[in-house]
């Protein structure tokens, strides 16, 4: 039996300038804090920040850990980022889905983010899950490039 997939995509417009975003897209330190959704608060991450190279988060929550990795696809700073995204909620045989990244400046301290994740399973919850997952995720990145400010 085949497994319909779909796409998810999301906009946002942040208060920060392309190469800001695009280096919280990478950072882990950055990462460890944005990277979470819902109420989960916190996440350890490893990165090789190259294309063939790898990314491991593990999200924190209070009752279980839950796994993302990935391999860096596209990297052309600070414009666009493509990568896989391995996910425990997501089955096994549609585990390897793709997330694409899309900076466009809209001014020197605006950036519209467009993020894309394809080939996500439309069946059960993970497509819902992930669409909120990304939604609350994106909300922490807006709010950590707010509260970092423009450098001087």
């Amino acid at each position: 039996m085949a497994i319909e997939s779909g796409s998810i995509v999301q906009e946002r417009e942040l208060s920060a300038s392309a190469e800001r975003v695009f280096e919280a897209l990478h950072d882990p330190e950055r990462m460890a804090r944005w990277l979470v959704p819902g109420e989960l608060e916190s996440a350890t991450v490893d990165v090789d920040f190259r294309v063939g190279g790898t990314f491991k988060v593990v999200m924190h929550g209070s009752e279980r850990d839950f796994g993302q990795s990935g391999e860096y696809l596209v990297i052309e700073p600070p414009r666009r980022l493509v990568f896989t995204w391995v996910s425990d909620f997501v089955p096994e045989a549609v585990a390897r889905t793709r997330v694409s990244v899309s900076l466009d400046p809209l001014g020197p301290e605006r950036t519209r983010l467009r993020l894309v994740h394809d080939e996500l399973p439309r069946e059960g919850d993970d497509y819902d899950g992930h669409q909120g997952g990304w939604s609350s995720i994106l909300d922490k990145l807006e709010a950590l490039l707010r509260s970092e400010g423009e450098p001087r």
